[in-house]
């Protein structure tokens, strides 16, 4: 049993721990940023990471509550909330349980787009897009840490400065010393544990005054990691009545946590396989998160999606099976149950120095040596990505990466459309169609027949076309109608098996001029056949 989960039980056993210790903080800073209890974001953490890492498509990556679901989450727990305190007798934490209710409509989109085979598509995302996507969020993982050097005085957050800076400045270059140097030294232990060891250990036993995960969670409003999750305090109908007037919210939330979540697991999922040099299944991850945030639901945790930083981390730590993330769940709920008195003097500089340690690693360098040497378009991409990404989400940045990508494509082949023209012996005139017919081609294409001065007999060969939409079958359509109006003979020949089925459907009556040849192309989608392997 242990052989299907590990390879190396020592690595991620290590690794897990790690990742553990970084979830804490991360999860308490999200549940803030959603404006719920700490602990609902670390429950959710725990749910998230141990059923994605049972049922998950990638093994050694790590899931838990995200910033990216936290600014869509909060919202719509302040409109609950708002309406809970406008009752005649009044819910506390309404928009708390409006957000579980949401879960469960995020999960089961979730695992239908799984169920659907939709995780493909993923694969489908230009490297432009993923080198601006690893870049943009690489920044947004600085700028979070960034937080951390500021006070709560006053119910007011403010930088802190003086031996107070200074202090934080040294413990995180401390860190990140020991995560450079140690693996020059050895490779046998995680590097990020043995730091945040470490600088526990001088801060504790230096007596040092710093601010810890405990002065974090109790400045940030909560009690610290030993609490319970809310429980109803009202009829469950009461709560689902009030929902009635708020469902085009609710519905269009749920969709967007769908959307958010996979796309940043999926992401992930692709830079691990690159890390790895390994595959993982898009589809089965897609139900993995969907299941997950159905568990959240009912149990009352945060939900989330897969972590990037928590991730590299991960296997940068040497964890690359599922009992990494295992242990990394079961180790979170321990730190909540049995550890929090332990947990909550790790100081804050050491994890902040993990987490700047995995952003210079998370960050493509390499970047700024291709930028001059790539097409001028993908640089833009890449750039606009970035910077997407760090103005808005990463949802937004993917899709409109993936807009633009597509847009220049179809720029770049509305061109290549060519049609060379041969005069077979028999007087026949055959127009060798080279390059993709689509909506963007139709144009060109259209103008390179000449019905009217054309001989009687007409070929049209796509041996070297691919005819790609509806648009291309009604462009072919129209051509050879031309000819056939004028009373003249045409032949088309080497179609794909899909373009003749359109093509037929729409005009039965081009059984007559449609050739079948042995040598017709056959198209597959790669991807469909990769995914029918795992």
């Amino acid at each position: 049993m242990l052989s299907k989960l590990t390879s190396n039980p020592k690595n991620d056993i290590l690794s897990g721990l790690t990742v553990a210790l970084a979830l804490v903080p991360e999860a308490v800073a999200f549940a803030f940023v959603a404006g719920i209890d700490p602990m609902v974001g670390l429950y959710g953490a725990f749910m998230m990471g141990i059923v994605t890492s049972l049922i998950g498509g990638r093994p050694g990556m790590i899931s838990g509550a995200t910033g990216a679901m936290a600014v869509v989450m909060v919202h719509l727990i302040q409109r609950g909330n708002q309406v809970g305190l406008e009752l005649l007798s009044p819910i506390d934490n309404l928009g708390l349980y409006w957000l579980f209710f949401t879960l469960l409509i995020v999960g089961v989109i979730q695992a239908s787009a799984g169920f659907l085979k939709l995780g493909k598509f993923v694969r489908l995302i230009p490297h432009p897009v993923m080198m601006g996507f690893v870049n943009g969020l690489a920044i947004v993982i600085f700028l979070s840490q960034l937080g951390m050097f500021k006070e709560t005085v006053n119910g007011e957050k403010l930088w802190i400065n003086g031996s107070e800076l200074a202090l934080m400045l040294l413990l995180v270059a401390l860190t990140m010393s020991i995560m450079f140097l140690l693996p020059k030294i050895t490779k046998k232990v995680p590097s990020a544990l043995v730091a945040i060891l470490v600088i526990a250990m001088l801060t504790i036993f230096g007596g040092l005054d710093v601010s810890t995960v405990g002065s974090f969670i109790h400045e940030g409003g909560g009690s610290g990691l030993q609490g319970t999750l809310p429980s109803f305090q009202s009829d469950i109908f009461s709560i689902i009545y009030t929902m009635t007037g708020e469902w085009s919210m609710i519905i269009s939330t749920a969709f967007l946590l769908a959307a958010v979540g996979l796309i940043e697991s999926l992401m992930t999922l692709n830079l691990v396989d690159e890390i790895t040099n390994s595959r993982g299944s898009g589809n089965r991850e897609c139900i993995a998160q969907g299941t997950a945030n159905i568990i959240n639901g009912l149990f009352g945790g945060m939900g989330g999606c897969a972590m990037i930083g928590q991730s590299i981390i991960n296997v940068n730590s040497g964890g690359r099976g599922r009992l990494s993330g295992i242990i990394a769940a079961m180790a979170l709920l321990s730190f909540i149950l049995f550890g929090a008195p332990l947990i909550e003097q790790i100081p804050i500089a050491s994890l902040v120095g993990v987490m700047f340690m995995v952003v210079i690693g998370t960050f493509a360098w390499s970047s700024f040596r291709i930028l001059n040497k790539i097409p001028l378009s993908d640089t833009v991409v890449l750039i606009t990505v970035s910077a997407v990404t760090v103005w808005q989400d990463l949802a937004i940045a993917v899709i409109v990466g993936v807009v633009m990508s597509a847009l220049v494509f179809a720029w770049k082949n509305a061109t290549m459309i060519r049609a060379r023209k041969v005069i077979k012996n028999d007087g026949t005139k055959v127009y060798e169609i080279w390059g993709p017919l689509f909506f963007g081609s139709v144009q060109t294409f259209n103008t390179k027949f000449d019905p009217e001065n054309d001989p009687e007999m007409i070929e049209i060969d796509f041996i070297e076309s691919k005819v790609s939409d509806h648009s291309a079958i009604e462009a072919l359509r129209n051509v050879a109608n031309k000819y056939l109006d004028l009373g003249k003979n045409v032949r088309l020949t080497h179609l794909s098996e899909d373009c003749k089925a359109m093509l037929l459907k729409r005009n039965p009556e081009f059984e007559t001029i449609i050739e079948h040849s042995v040598d017709d192309p056959r198209y597959y989608v790669m991807t469909d056949l990769i995914d029918k392997e795992i």
